[in-house]
């Protein structure tokens, strides 16, 4: 449903805080991989680094005002995320971190219909020029305003909507009854793994940890390397980066044969040898196969080329079965259907 029509998540789980105060900006810009001294409503996907360059969350941060960012990272990270951002805070600081994520229900619309859907329900223009891919709006919805951030975990069109909780079910209603004409369909978080790993998306906590860094990753592009002022483990995140080709590195696979299932921990062979193992894995329905991800180890670097001609197998249940590897996704690498 959502690769063809719609679907929607639950996304209420999400850990949600606002930093606010006439410093926000310097101190969010200190804690953040990439650069969030941007314009309100604007969306940043980034990262939290520890002094190793190890990831210590993968979260958006979107500024509402000039003094206000709504930070949201995963649920299973609520509890971690928020004590790191508060010990990161100066003392001096003129800045207060609040934690909203009972306040708001954030129901995910995600497919190539998400927008004729929302344009029964909402007067706002949501059109690719008025509301381009990471940006943010507050939109009226049902009997309620709603903040709609156009990001996406599932590589398709769709709009996350944070909804004050009091209002959530006169929303939900009136999505659902209007996504009778658009082939709506409700989706969980099994059917949010199996997008997520088409897309080659992150999962922090079994692809990304505070021992990994975005070079190894592959998320460097969400670092600003150069920003004023830095951030937290940029000079060992740069002895990473300039080091050349890294010799442990995110790879996605693609089973062979769609039989043998996936769901993480299963070796990686390369040359008859053990070169690492899946941090996740599961059936990608779109591809038509299993598909994971996992850390390879090679000492001359794992380059592209290395990547790319080399045989690879993945063991399940003590058996080896050929696999695809590639450093990018295998649905839609270059991320069009989620922009349009």
């Amino acid at each position: 449903a959502v690769r063809k029509q719609v679907g929607m998540f639950d996304m209420s789980s999400f850990g949600k805080f606002m930093v606010q105060g006439r410093d926000a900006e310097a101190v969010m810009n200190r804690i953040c991989a990439n650069n969030v001294a941007v314009e309100p409503g604007k969306v940043v996907y980034t990262a939290w680094l520890n002094e190793r360059g190890g990831i210590e969350s993968d979260l958006t941060v979107t500024r509402l005002r000039e003094d206000a960012y709504l930070v949201v990272t995963a649920g299973t990270s609520q509890t971690r995320d928020l004590a790191w951002l508060r010990r990161q805070l100066p003392d001096e600081a003129n800045a207060v971190v609040t934690d909203v994520t009972s306040g708001y229900v954030v129901l995910s619309v995600m497919g190539p219909n998400a927008r004729r859907l929302l344009a029964e329900v909402t007067p706002a223009d949501l059109s690719n020029e008025a509301f381009p891919f990471g940006t943010s709006k507050e939109i009226e919805v049902g009997y309620a305003t709603a903040l709609a951030l156009r990001v996406t975990y599932v590589g398709e069109l769709g709009w996350e909507l944070y909804i004050p909780t009091e209002f959530a079910q006169d929303i939900y209603d009136g999505i659902v009854a209007a996504g009778s004409g658009h082939g709506l369909k409700l989706a969980g978080m099994h059917a949010l793994n199996s997008l997520r790993l088409e897309k080659a998306f992150r999962h922090w906590g079994h692809d990304i940890t505070d021992e990994d860094n975005p070079v190894a990753a592959g998320l460097g592009f969400a670092v600003a390397w150069d920003k004023p002022g830095g951030f937290i483990g940029r000079e060992a995140l740069l002895k990473i980066k300039e080091a050349g080709i890294p010799k442990k590195r995110l790879v996605q696979f693609a089973m062979l044969e769609p039989e043998p299932l996936l769901y993480h921990n299963e070796p990686i062979w390369c040359n008859q040898q053990i070169v690492g193992d899946l941090t996740s894995g599961m059936y990608g329905h779109s591809i038509g196969t299993c598909l994971g991800m996992g850390y390879v180890e090679n000492e001359q670097g794992v380059s592209k080329e290395f990547v790319e001609t080399s045989n690879f197998e993945i063991e399940v249940a003590g058996e080896r079965f050929p696999a695809r590897a590639s450093l990018r996704a295998f649905y839609d690498p270059n991320s069009e259907r989620s922009r349009h």
